[in-house]
């Protein structure tokens, strides 16, 4: 059954085996340009058919397993961009770990998935390629060719647990009782193939450069200046607001301007704005300026065919924020949708488990918690940068600048930091040592987080 959104946005088909199609549906949400349409597969020969009807108005196809995207790339013609999502990554390394830790097997077949890619992460684990047996076809040979090459490794030795990439063979052998891992992508594996998708549609070309207007307004201003008796207190004040939102709109590389007394005025890209606040997600300026001033802002973001649609989608948003009770963001896109309220927290963990055993526990002897791992993924995510001073990291850490200098120490002693160079200071004193984060960069390289520096 073809179950589709009623919201306007880019059309997106994600076609496949139930379970996957309702694992995108929910990594779909951090994705609002989209306009879903859901087909998941009972079966593959009534498959083909509905598959023929959702490829209409469908502007990009996304299969989250490959034997579907493969078979439909050879037997239908596609006239869109089609994506899938590789078995690789963080799905492949979470399977492998309950495979010998879950499981307690030993001798495993394998369908679908790389061999070469496999033996990398087993070197990687320090385990032993030989205990896995790789089926010699291709990932769309026939069903039943696939099961049986695991049901006759299964009948030579029981111990042999079948490893595959398909549902319909994992069912099959599940029902035969044949023990049996179904390979499967994570929600991170999901999001960047979304990612993907999204920059591939011609719609999103277009919006990249699409204009965005912010207004940002003090909800109580007079108030927020109650207790500044001098003028030059009150304009140190006005100074620490606009430098909050430059720090802001400078990460946009936007252009701010103040237009009223208690009102600024902000312009960036769309797809500048969508990365930065992660698909619409959040804010940080309101909850940073609440901590560090004091005072609550209300902000609108308009969206819009034009520069004009676009202020006029902004003052709508403004008043729909004032109207809830301040210290909000709404968003308002070019068809008069609504988007909010956006969160005002910054989201600082990520998925970072690491399967390495040995590097982590040289992780965990030297100090590197996962607090610690959480905060500066998010900082290289956010700004690509791998490379820091001690002072920076102490701002990144919470820890005073002495704290930062032992740790790092620690880190350089098991392998994960390495001194990159040197920083030369205006003033007079030494020149601060730069530090280069090995182990954060090589965990999110292989989770492909990491961004394109």
């Amino acid at each position: 059954m073809v179950v589709s959104t009623s919201e306007t946005g880019i059309a997106i088909t994600v076609a496949g085996p139930a379970p996957l199609v309702a694992q995108t549906e929910e990594a779909l949400k951090y994705f609002p340009s989209f306009s879903p349409t859901y087909l998941p597969c009972p079966g593959e020969d009534n498959f083909w058919r509905q598959m023929e009807k959702a490829i209409d108005g469908a502007e990009v196809l996304l299969f989250p397993e490959y034997r579907s995207y493969k078979l439909a790339k050879d037997r239908l013609d596609l006239s869109v961009p089609a994506h899938y999502v590789p078995l690789m990554g963080t799905g492949l390394y979470r399977s492998i770990f309950r495979l010998k830790n879950v499981h307690l097997r030993r001798k495993f077949s394998v369908d679908s998935i790389s061999e070469a890619y496999v033996n990398q992460i087993l070197h990687e684990l320090g385990e032993n390629p030989s205990d896995f047996l790789f089926y010699p076809g291709t990932a769309t040979s026939p069903l039943e060719e696939i099961a049986d090459f695991h049901r006759t490794h299964f009948l030579r030795d029981p111990e042999v647990m079948a490893v595959t990439g398909i549902h319909a063979v994992m069912e099959m052998l599940r029902k035969e009782g044949i023990p049996c891992e179904w390979v499967t992508p994570t929600q991170q594996d999901l999001i960047v193939a979304l990612e993907r998708a999204l920059l591939s549609t011609e719609t999103r070309r277009n919006k990249e450069s699409q204009i965005v207007v912010g207004i940002v307004q003090i909800d109580d201003h007079r108030q927020a200046r109650d207790g500044l008796i001098t003028e030059l207190d009150l304009q140190r004040w006005d100074l620490d607001m606009q430098r909050k939102l430059l720090e802001y709109v400078k990460q946009l590389d936007g252009h701010l301007t103040r237009s009223g007394r208690r009102e600024y005025l902000f312009f960036t890209t769309r797809g500048i704005f969508e990365r930065e606040t992660r698909g619409y997600k959040y804010i940080p300026l309101l909850d940073k300026t609440r901590r560090s001033l004091g005072i609550t802002l209300s902000i609108g973001i308009g969206f819009g065919r034009s520069a004009t649609d676009a202020g006029s989608h902004a003052r709508l948003a403004l008043r729909q924020s004032i109207d809830a009770g301040g210290h909000l963001c709404f968003i308002v896109r070019e068809d008069r949708s609504v988007i909010g309220p956006v969160e005002t927290a910054h989201p600082m963990i990520y998925d970072l488990s690491v399967t390495d055993g040995e590097l982590l526990q040289e992780a965990e002897k030297a100090g590197m918690s996962a607090v610690y791992m959480s905060r500066l993924a998010a900082r290289i995510i956010r700004h690509g940068k791998t490379e820091y001073t001690a002072q920076e990291l102490a701002s990144i850490l919470g820890v005073t600048v002495r704290s930062a200098h032992r740790i790092l120490l620690q880190w350089i002693d098991a392998g994960l930091v390495e001194i990159a160079g040197e920083e030369k200071i205006a003033t007079k004193g030494r020149p601060r040592q730069i530090y280069r984060l090995i182990f954060v960069k090589e965990q999110l390289k292989k989770r492909n987080l990491l961004p394109t520096l």
